[in-house]
């Protein structure tokens, strides 16, 4: 069972001391698709992508605005079909890897849950029963018995510290109060592998941080295999054991942070200078968007 969070007044910032192993090729695969291609009105978007998920994890897919980095997130996690390619899921328990896109709908949400860029609030409900939305695979074609099901809601509202609001009407909340909804919602739908799109997006600082830092908790103590897309290049340094970026629909670098943050990569991809250098009390790269302004010793 994973353990609530702690509230941020007593948590330490998202900071690791040095960066995570990189899977080696004897590494367990949580997600592994292949040759992906995914078009949108008959023009391909993404190209032949390959994206490994190594269990228990984190994976952060950066990249300029439109690279694929969402498009392809989304073709893993069935909601656009993949012109071409392969994803096959990887459990514990599995003797072997799962062809994910021959799964039904109910045994693939079992396995794999997305986290989107943005979720519309259904007024009237409260945070317990949107919550519940993610234990909907296990209900059944009539929405049958879920012996966990409350087990697993109050495990999620508690792991997002969300307890105490668990009577309260999501339409009375803050947009990352919100956030940790969806996110709960998520984790009770019990699934091995995580995916998210832009989670801190719209959140300021404190809620940035403190899905972050839930993220490493899920993949350092629970094994829970994490694929996520920041934009934030310093986020992403700091959250994930690997990063892939993405460039024009095309992957282009895969690795860790200190093997993939290169200056004169990430200046051409993101067409911006970007200085690379490690921070000094834990060895992550630390990047630095360089404009016309930024220059200027003193200001008139």
């Amino acid at each position: 069972m994973i353990a609530p969070a702690h509230d941020l007044e007593d948590s330490p910032p998202l900071r690791r001391t040095a960066p995570g192993p990189t899977a080696g090729p004897d590494s367990r695969v949580g997600l592994d698709a292949r040759d992906l291609t995914v078009a949108y009105d008959r023009t391909d978007v993404v190209h032949g992508a390959d994206l490994r998920l190594p269990r228990g994890r984190v994976t952060a897919l950066i990249g300029p605005n439109g690279s694929g980095k969402s498009t392809l997130l989304r073709a893993v996690a069935r909601l656009h079909k993949a012109r071409t390619g392969t994803v096959t899921v990887s459990a514990p328990d599995d003797a072997e890897p799962v062809d994910a896109l021959a799964l039904s709908r109910n045994d693939f949400a079992r396995r794999i849950t997305l986290l989107a860029q943005s979720r519309n609030a259904p007024a009237g409900l409260s945070v317990r029963d949107v919550v519940g939305f993610g234990r909907h695979p296990y209900r059944g074609r009539l929405r049958g018995s879920d012996p966990d099901g409350a087990r697993s809601i109050d495990h999620a509202l508690a792991v997002t510290n969300l307890a105490d609001f668990a009577d309260r009407g999501v339409e009375s909340l803050s947009g990352g109060q919100l956030q940790r909804v969806w996110f709960a919602c998520c984790l009770a739908q019990d699934t091995d592998v995580l995916l998210l799109d832009e989670p801190t997006t719209y959140l300021d600082l404190r809620y940035q941080v403190e899905i972050l830092d839930l993220v490493r908790d899920l993949a350092d103590t629970h094994g829970v295999t994490v694929g996520v897309v920041l934009h934030d290049l310093d986020q992403a340094a700091a959250v994930a054991d690997q990063v892939v970026l993405l460039s024009s629909g095309r992957i282009t670098a895969a690795g860790t942070p200190a093997e993939v943050y290169d200056s004169e990569r990430l200046t051409q991809t993101y067409g911006i200078r970007i200085d690379v250098e490690p921070d000094p009390s834990t060895g992550i790269p630390r990047t630095r968007a360089v404009g016309r302004h930024h220059l200027r010793t003193e200001r008139p």
